[in-house]
This record gives C-alpha cells, sequence and structure tokens, in this order.
C-alpha cells in the first residue's frame, strides 16, 4: 500500500471518527472479543481487499482476518469473503470504512466485467478512462484490472490525448499531431477523431492511436478498413453492455468506458459478528 492509499485511509478513519465510536463504546466492553463474517449479498467481482485489510490493520493491528477470496474472484450470493477475530469494539469501529472500500472498488471490478464479458470472443480489450473519483484513482483502475480490463492513462503524464479542444486550439489535427512529436516526450501519442475525415487525416500523420468518438458501429467498421493494423484503434462514446459486442466485432483494438469506474453501482456486502465473549484474562 503506497503512502497516497495509506493518507487517503486515514482520512476516512477521520471523517468516520472510527476511534470514537459512541454506539459501540456505549454497547460492548473494551474486552469482548469477536468473530465477524463479511459476506457477499450478490453475484459480483472482489476488488480492495489490500486497502479493506489495511483499515482493519491502522485501526487495531490485533485484529486477525482470514480472506477466502482473492481479488478479480467471482462470488455468488451468501459467499464468505473474509473472517475476522480481534475486539468487537475495533472490528464495528473499522466496519463501515472497509466496506466503503471493498464495495465500492468490487462494484468497479463487477462492471468491468459484465463488459470483459459481452466482448468475449473478440480480440478487443475494456479500458477505462481518467473519469475517476478524485483521490481514488490508482485503487479505481486496480479494480478495472481486477475485473479483466485494461488501464487506459493513469494521468496527464502518461500519454498524449490530442482531443477536440486541443486541435481547435491549436488549429488543425495534423498540426496538433506534428507539435506533440515535436514536443519529444517518450510517450505514445493518440488523437480524437469524430468523423471519417479525421480519420483519414490521422492516419496520414500517423499517431500511437486514434480514438473513434461518439461513432455508430457501422461507421467504426468504415474507419477500421481505413487504419492500418500498425495503428491501435479505439473506441469511446456512448457504449453500453447492450451494444459492446457490436463495437467490439468491428474490430477496434479496445473499447474505452468511463462508466466503469464513474457510474459503477456498488457491490452489496456486509459484516456480521458470529459470537462475541469477554475475554477470559479480562
Amino acid at each position: 500500500m503506497n503512502e497516497w492509499v495509506n493518507i487517503l485511509i486515514a482520512q476516512a478513519l477521520r471523517e468516520d471518527a472510527a476511534g470514537d465510536d459512541l454506539t459501540a463504546q456505549a454497547t460492548i466492553s473494551a474486552t469482548t472479543m469477536a468473530t465477524a463474517r463479511i459476506t457477499a449479498k450478490q453475484c459480483g467481482v472482489i476488488s480492495g481487499m489490500a486497502v479493506a485489510d489495511a483499515v482493519f490493520e491502522a485501526l487495531d493491528a490485533s485484529i486477525g482476518r482470514q480472506w477466502h477470496v482473492a481479488d478479480g474472484d467471482r462470488v455468488q450470493t451468501g459467499d464468505v469473503i473474509c473472517e475476522l477475530h480481534g475486539a468487537a469494539l475495533s472490528l464495528l469501529s473499522a466496519e463501515r470504512t472497509a466496506l466503503n472500500f471493498l464495495q465500492h472498488l468490487s462494484g468497479i471490478a463487477t462492471a468491468t466485467r459484465a463488459f470483459v464479458d459481452a466482448v468475449s470472443g473478440t480480440s478487443c480489450r475494456v479500458a477505462d478512462t481518467r473519469k475517476t473519483t478524485p483521490g481514488f484513482r490508482q485503487l479505481e483502475k486496480q479494480a478495472v484490472v481486477h475485473g479483466g480490463g485494461v488501464n487506459h492513462r493513469m494521468d496527464l503524464r502518461s500519454g498524449m490525448l490530442i482531443k477536440e479542444n486541443h486541435i481547435e486550439a491549436c488549429g488543425s489535427l495534423s498540426d496538433a499531431v506534428h507539435a506533440c512529436y515535436q514536443a519529444g516526450h517518450d510517450v505514445w501519442i493518440e488523437v480524437e477523431c469524430e468523423t471519417l475525415d479525421e480519420v483519414r487525416e490521422a492516419v496520414a500523420v500517423c499517431p500511437d492511436i486514434i480514438l473513434l468518438d461518439n461513432m455508430e458501429p457501422a461507421m467504426v467498421a468504415q474507419a477500421r478498413a481505413m487504419v492500418p493494423a500498425s495503428m491501435m484503434l479505439e473506441a469511446s462514446g456512448n457504449i453500453t453492455l447492450t451494444n459492446a459486442r457490436a463495437y467490439a466485432e468491428t474490430g477496434v483494438d479496445r473499447i474505452a468506458i468511463g462508466a466503469i469506474t464513474h457510474s459503477a453501482p456498488v457491490l452489496d456486502l456486509s459484516m456480521r459478528i458470529l459470537a462475541a465473549a469477554v475475554a477470559a484474562d479480562a
């Protein structure tokens, strides 16, 4: 777990006042030990085990944890995800923060896997975007990978993506691509195209990747015939589970889907205390 994620965990525990749980303090003895279980309340794909682990560790390092799944595993309703043992006060104080991370990231992995399944049997990959929750990008992009997807740019330094605003400000698509090459950065260059004329212009200046924005599958198929195999071809915009396969079957190398991070519903998980007793040496 890197320092940025540790800071995120500390902030999450602090905003929940996890060290000052009034309800738990009033109802549970500090010496009460308990066994708890996290279970799946719906089918999905797990992601976020390391960060959930780190939440429990940060609040009380003595909490024992036994995971029954791995990140990327599919789970069914009722499956046991994790068993925990430790001070009941600590378990309940950390519960919501740990589950918030685990449910959110598992939701992204689950949404990603749904798209991966939708295009199975084709050569098309499912990619994410930078449409992520501020502060959560590393975790959310990792969840995409756990769901079987691939990461697009991690940040603005990871690649050069020329979009309509860059083209407008620079003067033309060709000028923008040439300017990026002249900048001399050792990263890939991608250019967004909204029409077949723009695709034709892009092919002539040889970017590494051509992004087809908001094109219907029939037009994407036409673009595929225009773009040499040496250039990666990506489609994005209004791609849903209903039409993802139609896009994949055009021969595009990948489809980029913002919804897998910005609109994924959480995976429903719950934690329940199974047994509790005051420690014998209390």
